[in-house]
């Protein structure tokens, strides 16, 4: 208990010690919120992967997916490298830091109010924005809790406020930064801690080619032997599901995106591309690989009164037996994991919610310190929400992990990847499509909330309904465009009057003066 607990206080104080550190660097807006578009790219690539693996994959969706497809649950794993990772960086990174830049907007709203030139386009983003992060934030707190039961024998509760505490300080006191070089110290922790993890699993079920025989052996009446180790496990097209809603979905969540633009030239987005890739083939991979395995500790886990795993208790299971060093270095990874997700969250939010929806349209006018002021406070309520809701999740346990971030990120990407990704580079993209995927997806989301049983079989998983919400922004966004009214020509030339070549665009520093252009 000693060692957990020392280990826990060491990685406490290191990160508040860096949000203090670096609160200089947060005395205006756009330096709190994007650094000044002057990351680089060991911490932006770090800050991408930090911010899109938390303890929902290495508890929830590692537990859940490895259990329902056996070793074929790596694949998430690879699409979210290659696809959320890789293809992102590829299509969105470059694109994403010249427009933004040029349009001078800070959060994904403030982009589709002026790319589309509607005020209410970018406060209805506003509001799905902050409304969705929430329950992806309750997702998070709840990953830690069978964990913590387990290492230290403690109410939630206490977890769940300790982390909102750490996190608030970092954040309100560093901004974006702070946040940026926290993400890239718990990073290395998540990389180190995973590796170990894995092998310890390996080792303790007699090395992985055994682990694997035993994983082949274990007879399911509901499926073929050895379907658990085959290439595409028992379920091909769930597990598409998942690949397309944890890969592509990370194109549309507004703190994944925000990554890009406050990175500082072209030459740290190419090499933040490969460094993002790798750690992501590391972490996902090897999160999902883990939880392959946790069929064989069947007898351990603990079932529904239904007879089904609870599937948020099947990674702390295979974790319990372990030295008390280890158990502690693993509380670290996963605390680290989540606190660098829920900063990011946190950040998006509050910035969207004040930026797009208070400033300028609640409160007429708003310096940056009144501005400063309320993304601060608003991290706090934003916090102190997430909190509460995680609470009562934990309390009444009326869903699992994997089924809060289905419903969060369906409800955003579905929203947001479309219209941001045809925004990007279709000027004929239309305002009314961009309202029409707005509506599909939130509408489809709440619906499988509220009449899940009304709805088919295929669809009543919130992550096959989230698949289908971002799939549909694809189909959606241009057809709608195609059918309605083209945006009016000069307002569009002046969004696209970037030079393409050159990629040298003026940014804002948050005043309303110019700096320096974006290098090659």
């Amino acid at each position: 208990m000693v060692i957990k607990i020392l280990l826990l206080l060491l990685f406490f104080a290191i990160t508040i010690f860096v949000g203090i550190y670096f609160r200089k660097r947060a005395s205006s807006v756009a330096g709190f919120v994007l650094a000044g578009r002057s990351v680089g790219p060991w911490l932006s690539a770090f800050a991408y992967g930090a911010s899109y693996f938390s303890a929902v994959v290495f508890i929830g969706y590692a537990g859940k997916f490895g259990w329902e497809f056996g070793t074929a649950a790596v694949w998430i794993g690879l699409g979210n490298a290659f696809i959320g990772s890789l293809l992102a960086w590829v299509i969105l990174g470059r694109r994403t830091r010249i427009m933004t830049g040029h349009l001078k907007s800070t959060t994904m709203p403030e982009f589709f109010g002026i790319r589309y030139n509607s005020k209410w386009l970018k406060i209805g983003a506003a509001v799905i924005v902050f409304v969705f992060l929430i329950p992806y934030t309750a997702a998070l707190y709840n990953g830690l809790s069978l964990l913590f039961s387990m290492a230290f024998n403690i109410d939630f509760i206490y977890c769940v406020i300790g982390m909102a505490i750490i996190t608030a300080i970092y954040v309100v006191a560093g901004g974006y930064f702070a946040t940026a070089v926290n993400d890239f110290i718990q990073g290395i922790i998540m990389i180190v801690g995973i590796v170990a993890v894995v092998a310890a699993v390996l080792n303790d079920n007699g090395g992985f080619t055994a682990a694997i025989t035993s994983l082949a052996n274990i007879t399911d009446p509901s499926v073929a032997p050895g379907v658990f180790t085959s290439f595409f496990g028992p379920e091909p097209f769930n597990l598409l599901c998942v690949v397309v809603l944890t890969s592509f979905g990370a194109w549309g969540m507004p703190q994944m995106v925000a990554k890009f633009y406050s990175i500082k030239s072209e030459k740290a987005i190419s090499r933040g591309m490969v460094i993002s890739t790798v750690f992501a083939l590391i972490v996902a991979g090897g999160c999902y690989f883990l939880g392959s395995f946790g069929r064989l500790y069947a007898s351990e886990v603990l079932y529904n009164t239904n007879g089904t795993p609870l599937y948020d208790s099947i990674v702390p299971t295979m974790l319990s037996k372990f030295p008390d060093i280890m158990v502690g270095g693993i509380i670290v990874l996963v605390f680290a994991a989540s606190i660098s997700t829920l900063s990011s969250l946190v950040m998006s939010s509050s910035s969207t919610l004040t930026l797009d929806f208070i400033r300028g349209h609640v409160v007429k006018k708003m310096d940056n310190r009144q501005t400063l002021f309320s993304v601060r406070f608003l991290i706090v309520v934003f916090i102190i929400l997430s909190v509460v809701i995680a609470a009562i999740q934990d309390k009444y346990r009326f869903s699992y992990i994997a089924d809060l971030m289905g419903v969060s990120w369906g409800a955003l990407a579905g929203s947001f990847l479309g219209p941001f990704l045809f925004g990007l580079y279709w000027k004929r993209t239309s305002k009314i499509s961009v309202w029409c995927c707005f509506v599909f997806s939130v509408g489809l989301m709440v619906s499988n909330i509220l009449f899940r049983n009304s709805f088919p079989e295929f669809l009543r998983s919130p992550i096959n309904s989230g698949a289908l919400a971002i799939v549909s922004g694809f189909v959606i966004v241009p057809v709608v465009s195609w059918l309605t009214k083209a945006p009016a020509k000069e307002h569009i030339e002046k969004c696209y009057s970037f030079s393409e070549e050159t990629a040298s665009v003026a940014v804002s520093n948050g005043s309303g003066n110019a700096v320096k252009p974006m290098p090659k």
